[in-house]
């Protein structure tokens, strides 16, 4: 049970870290990706704090963090660049997420917030988008100036 929870650790870090950013135009922007968990500490006095550790065995429930940093390293401004993550198969968006979050429940065919989206229930039927049914998440930054970076984010669950 132990080496499944860290094979699926491996592989929710390898689809973050390598191919989180995957999508993005051809731009002077750099694009890196990290993931990480949020651990309840608790302290001496036994105040307990949330802080983000880099996994290393994750189970069902786990609360995962997934960031993609940029930063443009060309002399212009690169407007309405477009940040495109899959979500891993193995977790599924927090129900805290953004409601604002660009996302995608079709493979990333069509986008827009989750709570105008629906999907077909299996007796063929419409239903409305849930969290676990979101397959990519999406930002488009306005403007990147020369020299500006910044991090995007969301948090899941594995499932």
């Amino acid at each position: 049970m132990k080496t499944y929870f860290i094979k699926m650790a491996a592989a929710i870090l390898a689809a973050g870290a390598v191919s989180g950013p995957a999508i993005a135009q051809e731009q002077p922007i750099a694009l890196s990706g990290d993931v990480m968990v949020e651990k309840t500490v608790v302290d001496e006095a036994g105040i307990s704090t949330i802080e983000r550790v880099e996994p290393d065995v994750v189970v069902p429930g786990d609360r995962l963090i997934f960031s993609t940093d940029y930063s443009n390293s060309g002399s212009e401004a690169v407007t309405d660049f477009v940040v495109t993550n899959p979500l891993p198969s193995a977790v599924r968006l927090a129900s805290d997420a953004d409601a604002g979050l660009a996302v995608s429940v079709d493979g990333g065919a069509s986008w827009g917030i989750l709570a105008a989206l629906t999907v077909a229930a299996d007796d063929g039927s419409v239903r409305p988008a849930t969290h676990a049914d979101v397959t990519h998440v999406r930002w488009t930054l306005a403007e990147v100036a020369p020299g500006e970076r910044g991090r995007v984010e969301y948090p899941a669950i594995i499932r």
